[in-house]
């Protein structure tokens, strides 16, 4: 190495002038801890700090560096000098000629900034974050002190902003992965891929430059609810090449084409009526599925799991993973379902109801719930019978199964029909009893004075219940001498009275009261008999049934109610 006075002669001799930001060559004069002492041939030495050199490690005394001279002397007579801004001058030059050319360059990442990456390109340069590859990636941080290729997509000469994209390298990559993979690639061929993304209704697959959509209905013979229970981003796999449009670019990809079709001769294999064993593997509301063998699944409806239970859900009886037995009950190839069925499994108790069950016969049961048409009782565990409304009473009309009957009573009633398709049971309360109006005459007779107890009222009369519960109609010109404007002015439901019977009607089902007539002779109960008969239908002492049916408003007991 020279002598200290030979190398400044040297340097001297080099420096024709020192002018403020030119670009001169000087040489470490001295390494310190965290900074380079540079003599420049000046009078003065300059100081550089360690960070503006890429490798501070590999440089040695007497390295010659070029430098940019920024200020001959400061408040302390060093000599202020930079070598980045010297090499960022230096390379300005070179990255305009790169933008106007090609536009690549080489470069490393310096650090994450606001929106994106600052990178070293001989000058510093801004990689925004939806420039850093195709999708942007969530973490910058391991781009940090990586070396990429660059695209410049941008220059400002003033500012010497410098814009970067890695994505376009990358995107161009792609694009010719694409044509070379499309132009070689035929349906049918096995191809390799990565799962890039999972959606709901299947995959893309990375085939190295091109996106596959691996449809979640071509993933597996066994049914999916979603992919993500067979598929996980970045794994491995081999599929099938179904389909190619070269125009739009799009491929359809295959992961079950590279199986055998587990439903090839599926009816030879699961034939009707044939006893099978399988696995729950997923509970719906409507029913349940069953793994029979890989790949082939079959749908128990939630009506077909009991004979006679009531089960809302399959949930109730079934649990997942759950061993079970069944019976095929349909197979259909094309659309690749197969019904099946627990209760099969035993006799159906429907079969001979008609033993257990003789119409005629007096059974017991549970009133287990009631509609406004009649009364559902079980006789045995699923095996329910219903008494409608009609089947209450001989006597009353009856409105809804309520006015006699209490949820969970344990009741007695008469089978009265059987209908085994339907699975239907009809029963009857008042077949318990005789019916009194095939008697009705021999009790009741015109001219007879009887009390009763007001049980319903309604717009043209109100029904007097008498003994046996033997309902009699008070029209409403029958409850006094003066003019009744309405019948509740008159009348109160419970209200005891006294009529006097002016018809009975033993084909009709009627009886006939009258109020006012309670104290008249026998003559002029006969003249109010006559006045009855000459009545419009439906004013009159119309039958129970009909009756109701025209009422406009009713008053039952313990319930509240309002006339017109």
């Amino acid at each position: 190495m020279p002598e200290l006075a030979e190398l400044q002669e040297l340097i001297a001799a080099s420096v024709k002038n020192y002018r403020e930001g030119s670009i001169i060559k000087g040489h470490i004069l001295e390494i310190r801890n965290r900074e380079f002492l540079v003599d420049i041939g000046y009078k003065s030495e300059g100081v550089i700090p360690a960070n503006e050199f890429e490798d501070p490690s590999a440089i040695e005394v007497g390295d010659e560096i070029e430098v940019l001279l920024e200020r001959l002397e400061d408040d302390n007579g060093m000599v202020i000098l930079s070598k980045e801004k010297a090499a960022a001058r230096q390379n300005w030059e070179k990255i305009v000629a790169v933008f106007k050319g090609s536009g690549l360059i080489k470069g490393r990442v310096k650090a994450v900034v606001k929106g994106g990456l600052t990178v070293n390109v001989g000058v510093e340069a801004f990689l925004p974050a939806s420039q850093i590859d195709i999708i942007p990636p969530k973490d910058l941080t391991q781009f940090v002190n990586n070396t990429y290729d660059f695209k410049i997509v941008k220059i400002n000469d003033d500012r010497k902003n410098v814009v970067l994209s890695r994505r376009e390298i990358i995107e161009a990559e792609r694009s010719e992965k694409r044509q070379e993979f499309l132009s070689k690639v035929t349906i049918g061929d096995t191809v390799p891929g990565i799962v890039k993304n999972i959606t709901d209704f299947g995959a893309f697959i990375d085939l190295d430059g091109i996106d596959g959509l691996l449809h979640v209905t071509d993933m597996s013979w066994a049914r999916l609810t979603h992919p993500s229970e067979l598929l996980k981003v970045g794994q491995q796999l081999e599929v099938q090449v179904l389909d190619i449009n070269k125009e739009k670019e799009r491929v359809s990809l295959g992961l079950k084409q590279m199986q055998s079709n587990p439903w090839d001769k599926i009816e030879d294999r699961f034939p009707v009526g044939q006893k099978i064993s399988g696995k729950v593997t997923s509970l719906m509301p409507y029913g349940a599925f069953v793994q029979i063998e890989e790949g082939v699944e079959g749908l128990i409806h939630v009506s077909e799991l009991s004979w006679t239970k009531r089960i809302a859900r399959p949930s109730d009886v079934l649990t997942l993973n759950q061993e079970i037995e069944a019976v095929v009950l349909g197979v259909n190839k094309d659309e690749q379902k197969i019904s099946l069925g627990v209760r099969q499994l035993e006799p159906n108790p429907w079969d001979e109801i008609e033993v257990r069950y003789i119409i005629g016969k007096q059974v017991k049961g549970l009133v287990r719930n009631m509609t406004a048409y009649g009364a559902f009782v079980e006789l045995e565990e699923g095996i329910d019978g219903m008494i409608h409304v009609s089947d209450l009473s001989w006597t009353r009309k009856i409105n809804h199964p309520s006015e006699i009957l209490k949820k969970a009573d344990e009741i007695e009633a008469v089978v009265i029909d059987i209908d085994k398709v339907n699975q239907r049971i009809s029963l009857g309360i008042k077949q318990l009893e005789n019916d009194p109006w095939k008697e009705i005459d021999t009790r009741y007779k015109i001219g007879d004075l009887v009390k009763g107890t007001v049980s319903k009222i309604t717009n043209f009369g109100a029904f007097i219940q008498l003994q046996d519960d033997i309902d009699g109609l008070v029209h409403i010109s029958q409850i006094s001498e003066e003019r009744i404007e309405k019948v509740k002015d008159a009348l109160k439901v419970d209200q005891e009275v006294e009529a006097r019977v002016i018809k009975v009607d033993k084909v009709e089902r009627r009886v006939g009261l009258s109020i006012k007539a309670a104290h008249y002779d026998d003559e002029a109960v006969r003249r109010e008999a006559e006045t009855m008969d000459t009545l419009r239908p439906g004013e009159d002492m119309v039958g129970l049934a009909q009756a109701f049916e025209v009422a406009e408003v009713e008053y039952r007991p313990g319930e509240g109610g309002k006339s017109e």
